[in-house]
């Protein structure tokens, strides 16, 4: 009988595209990759663990774990990457058998590294962890959304309060006027008014009527003359009841 090869690389989750990895700069945090023919083959441990990821498009074929694959060598050996330079994988953190975290990385020295990329092996799952910059920029966005979605919704509300209560608020406001006036002040105010007109001196009598001009009725004279000798009123404090304020209690 026959063995059954090795599967190749696929099974792309969420793309249909097969066969040779993107391009270099390819954005594949939209992207998961799981090969169930695999899984059910061999066990899922820190030994195989990077074997079944370099099935994966994420993995790069120049880098220097494939170099140590080619010499038979354990491509997550850390004496003989660190005597290389260049692109390379290091298995970060393991909680076998559910997760596994690979860093992409590239070294310029044995002790001079720069991180590029992490991926994480998840329940069989392998999947690119997004930067942390697109990380604050999508909550960001999704922040910015959600705040100008809530003034929105705040300005409809307090435009439809206006335009329910315009003629309703307005008669309220008039009537809250009229209670809110004090006839105890008002009452002060006019007794000091008062006060003051007693202790002016009376006013003086009527100049002769101008030459030429109509002399006014007999009524209207004797009411005037009454009034200047009498000295109870005063023709500039006194306009007559008409021009006076009525307040009814």
């Amino acid at each position: 009988m026959a063995a059954t090869p090795l599967p190749q690389a696929g099974g792309l989750v969420g793309n249909t595209m097969e066969g040779m990895p993107p391009p270099p700069g390819t954005d594949l945090t939209g992207i998961c990759f799981r090969d169930q023919l695999w899984l059910n083959s061999f066990p899922l441990d820190r030994n195989l663990v990077f074997d079944y990821f370099a099935l994966s498009p994420f993995y790069d074929l120049t880098c220097n774990n494939e170099q140590l694959r080619m010499r038979s060598v354990h491509p997550l050996d850390i004496s003989q990457l660190s005597k290389l330079t260049g692109i390379e994988y290091m298995l970060n953190e393991v909680m076998e058998p559910h997760l596994f975290v690979i860093r992409k990385q590239k070294r310029d020295g044995p002790e001079k590294v720069t991180p590029m990329l992490t991926y994480y092996v998840l329940d069989g799952s392998i999947y690119q962890a997004p930067q942390l910059s697109s990380v604050f920029a999508s909550r960001m966005v999704r922040a910015l959304y959600y705040i100008s979605k809530s003034f929105t919704a705040a300005a409809s509300k307090l435009e439809k309060i206006g335009y329910d209560t315009e003629s309703d608020s307005v008669k309220p406001e008039t009537k809250s006027g009229a209670e809110n006036i004090d006839f105890k002040e008002i009452k002060r105010v006019d007794q000091i008014l008062t006060a003051l007109h007693r202790k002016l001196p009376p006013a003086p009598p009527l100049p002769p009527f101008p030459e030429g001009f109509a002399a006014p009725s007999s009524d209207t004279a004797e009411t005037q003359d009454g009034q200047a000798q009498n000295g109870h009123s005063d023709p500039i404090i006194d306009q007559g009841a008409a021009k006076r304020l009525k307040l009814e209690k």
